[in-house]
């Protein structure tokens, strides 16, 4: 009976091959080729990033700032793409390298205009912004690279009072006309009027107004540096001292009366930041619309973002660039106006 009941059992198994064999046989093989099923975890990966890229300012700010955090750096989301793209290479995977393209695209809708050249060859009035540091140990060298940059309108910030003397000296010669209002403090070659500190809400000033009277009329110009954010373990990305000094800066530009304005100084943000909507959505940043690539400003020694701004609302941005390292650890920011819109 044993020997019966395996003999039944290996017919049945066998007829069930055949039965599957001769399947196969009429529709093919319904399993994908490897060069299809390779690459799946790479393609998840990149699918992931292109919805990050999507959806920036839908990640929520409620822990740890997060959605902040990740528009900060949000151009540097392109580096793993590229990760991802050479090893779909490497994996021979179609899948993963369509999959690829998806955050490529994206991140070209997002950033690839900041590479194309649009510096304009005019402009009425260059001007630089420079957070030089508190700690700086050649205030001198800085203020002669700066005197040297060919800048109409010079805005600084982080100024401390050993420090100011030097730069107020050094920059003499070049800038007849200067103002300071705590740590921040701008010289022009123009006649300053209406010089007031601004509130944004520190308990201390580092921010400014005043009227720089051109040839060509008025202009506004606001110097401003918001506070400082860090990124902890336990807390996350600690920016809502910053976020309340934007809103209160926003306020200010908001409601002033000049047609032509200018903002000069650190946010300590991106303009891809939410944070700093109050600002960016009144003002268009020079290095968007005129500069040639990012114009990362911070760290000095290895630029990884643009939180040193320059801002206009009334007049026309015609270029915008870097300036060489001083013994700060920003960049000194440049930019080229129109101020007959």
């Amino acid at each position: 009976m044993a020997q019966a009941y395996m003999t039944e059992t290996d017919d049945s198994g066998s007829q069930s091959e055949r039965d599957r064999s001769r399947f196969r046989r009429l529709v093919g093989d319904w399993r994908p080729p490897g060069i299809w099923r390779r690459g799946l975890v790479l393609a998840s990966i990149a699918v992931f990033l292109a919805l990050v890229m999507v959806l920036h300012a839908r990640i929520p700010n409620e822990v740890g700032n997060l959605g902040s955090l990740i528009e900060t750096f949000l151009p540097w989301l392109g580096v793993p793409v590229l990760v991802l793209l050479l090893l779909a290479v490497l994996r021979r995977s179609v899948s993963a390298l369509i999959a690829v393209l998806i955050p490529v695209l994206v991140w070209c809708n997002l950033f690839g205009g900041l590479l194309l050249a649009k510096s304009g060859a005019h402009s009425d009035l260059t001007l630089v912004t420079h957070n030089v540091n508190a700690d700086n140990s050649d205030p001198r060298g800085t203020a002669r690279s700066l005197a040297d940059s060919g800048a109409d309108v010079l805005a600084l910030e982080e100024l401390t009072e050993a420090a100011r003397p030097v730069y107020e000296k050094e920059l003499a010669a070049t800038y007849r006309h200067h103002a300071v209002k705590g740590t921040v403090g701008l010289w022009s070659k123009y006649p300053l009027t209406g010089t007031e500190a601004v509130d944004i809400k520190l308990g201390w000033t580092r921010a400014m107004r005043t009227v720089v009277n051109t040839p060509k009329g008025p202009l506004a110009v606001y110097v401003a540096h918001l506070p400082s954010v860090r990124v902890k373990l336990d807390s996350g990305f600690t920016a809502s001292q910053r976020d309340r000094s934007a809103d209160a800066l926003g306020r200010a530009i908001g409601a002033e009366p000049e047609r032509r304005t200018v903002l000069l100084g650190d946010l300590n943000g991106t303009m891809n930041d939410r944070a700093l909507r109050a600002v960016t959505a009144q003002m268009r940043s020079t290095q968007g619309a005129a500069g040639d690539g990012f114009g990362f400003s911070w760290p000095a020694s290895f630029p990884m973002a643009r939180i040193d701004q320059i801002m206009v609302k009334g007049v026309a941005p015609a270029a915008s660039w870097t300036l060489p390292e001083t013994g700060s650890d920003h960049l000194p920011v440049a930019a080229g106006i129109e101020l007959d819109r």
